[in-house]
């Protein structure tokens, strides 16, 4: 920038970047006007002075020093430097003059060094998500293989098979809602989260999260207050339960045994309100403007657990229902409340005929189409123990040709297969002879909305997620046309 001094006066001018030109004494002899819109001062107030007269805070600061050794040394520099004064961050570019002076351009960076922080710590706290998601898995996946080693020990105590298989159950279920908020985190994210609303009772729903949250609660001193009379809201009663469910979870883990956890609901007016009270180790205020982010955690995610998205699933749940929800503590040691408040109705929905009873499945022809052979084999185990006759198959080749061996009335397939995968499997299926009689339901780990709108192109009756609950398989068999 040694020819800066020679740069017309109206180039100077129409710079975004601020410039000031200072001579060998280091008096300011030029400032352009996006310096002073930067700086905050008019060159009449500056010009003529030196440099440490026109900014004295600047003295003895790292660009104070560069612009010494630019003057001394004849050499331009650059650098980046956040000034406290001005609260602001500033890459700066100095050059010498042919006056023996420095010219200097500068410009805001304040922007891009906020975005670049967050960045880091959006990578911090992804890096700290997958080491959490890593330890969680893990968790459930120790009982499973130790509750297999008993049911694999000869002489396994009386009752040990029992108390292996109910381990191995609700590890198992533990794993499904892992998964499951990982797949709402993504849908949220993507915006593609749906409710199934209807109107509901507030009662019930907050019955069926209690139930999900039973085993957190022992050791813990529980209470419940509901209105006394119904209270309705418009609600996809399995989401809302789950941000109850959520939040009682959270206030049992964050309160130490033998402590409080309330949960309480209040009409007012249109709405209803739902608190969550704990008498735990509370939160403290640097952490409230974060609390609602997606993989934030209250302190290290070593002394918590979990995957650090619950809360952020508990708002967009809320709020896809046209609700709110708060959250308020005094800070540490003290405890913490969340609020839930949503619209609320005084009549239940009008009556849409009596509800017919639970449907049993008739004992059908089934095969079961899976690469994962120990996947296969247990769902035909279970299948046979509920009176089906069942055939299996590997792939979609070997699925093809058993339609025609074995003419089943219904069809579990999995999409991801190697070969020839579901999709193609189904469609071939439906174009032999017969095939668009027989029930075919998708068995599969795919489970996001694309995926099940590729899952009906394809021809598919249903689509079921693993691990499917036996509920639902029992309602698809019964649920059959032929």
């Amino acid at each position: 920038m040694s020819n800066l001094a020679a740069q017309p006066v109206d180039y100077l001018e129409g710079l975004m970047e601020g410039f000031v030109a200072y001579d060998g004494d280091f008096r300011m002899t030029y400032m352009n006007a996006s310096a002073e819109r930067i700086l905050g001062r008019k060159r009449e107030d500056v010009l003529g002075k030196t440099w440490h007269q026109a900014f004295p805070h600047a003295v003895g600061n790292p660009v104070d020093h560069m612009y010494q050794r630019v003057k001394s040394q004849r050499a331009a520099e650059r650098m980046e430097y956040f000034y406290p004064h001005y609260k602001v961050w500033m890459e700066i570019s100095a050059s010498p003059l042919s006056n023996g002076g420095v010219g200097v351009y500068f410009r805001d960076i304040t922007d891009r060094k906020n975005a670049e922080a967050e960045l880091r710590e959006s990578a911090r706290r992804k890096d700290e998500f997958l080491a959490t998601l890593a330890h969680e898995l893990r968790n459930p996946l120790a009982p499973i293989v130790n509750a297999v080693e008993v049911l694999s020990l000869s002489g396994a105590a009386e009752g040990a098979p029992a108390a292996a298989r109910a381990v191995i159950g609700r590890q198992a279920k533990l794993m499904a809602r892992l998964i499951e908020d990982l797949l709402d985190a993504s849908r949220i994210t993507s915006g593609k989260l749906e409710l199934r609303r209807s109107r509901v009772a507030l009662a019930p729903v907050v019955d069926q999260a209690l139930e999900t949250s039973r085993p957190h609660l022992r050791g813990h001193e529980f209470t419940v207050a509901l209105p006394a009379e119904p209270v309705w809201v418009d609600a996809d009663p399995v989401r809302l339960a789950q941000v109850f469910s959520n939040l009682v979870n959270n206030a049992c883990k964050f309160t130490p045994p033998g402590g409080q956890v309330r949960l309480l609901a209040e009409r007012d007016g249109a709405q209803v309100r739902v608190r969550v009270r704990d008498s735990g180790v509370g939160i403290p205020a640097e952490h409230m403007p974060r609390l609602f982010e997606m993989f934030t955690q209250v302190g290290p995610a070593l002394d918590q657990g979990g995957l650090g998205i619950g809360l952020a699933l508990a708002r967009a749940l809320v709020e896809l229902h046209g609700g709110t929800i708060e959250a308020a503590s005094d800070g540490p040691g003290a405890g913490a409340e969340f609020v839930v408040t949503l619209p609320a109705f005084d009549e239940s929905p009008p009556e849409r005929g009596a509800a017919s009873g639970a449907r049993t499945a008739r004992p059908r022809r089934v095969l079961v189409v899976d690469d994962n052979e120990d996947n296969a084999a247990t769902l035909a185990m279970l299948l046979r123990l509920e009176g089906h006759t069942v055939q299996m198959a590997s792939d979609g080749a070997r699925a093809i040709a058993a339609v025609a061996s074995f003419k089943p009335q219904t069809v579990l397939l999995d999409i991801g297969m190697p070969g020839m995968n579901g999709l193609e499997a189904c469609r071939a299926i439906r174009a032999q002879a017969g095939g668009e009689a027989i029930q075919i339901a998708a068995l599969t780990g795919w489970g996001q909305a694309d995926d099940q709108r590729r899952s009906r192109e394809a021809g598919f009756d249903a689509h079921l997620v693993k691990p499917v609950e036996r509920a639902a398989l029992t309602a698809l068999l019964a649920s059959a046309r032929y």
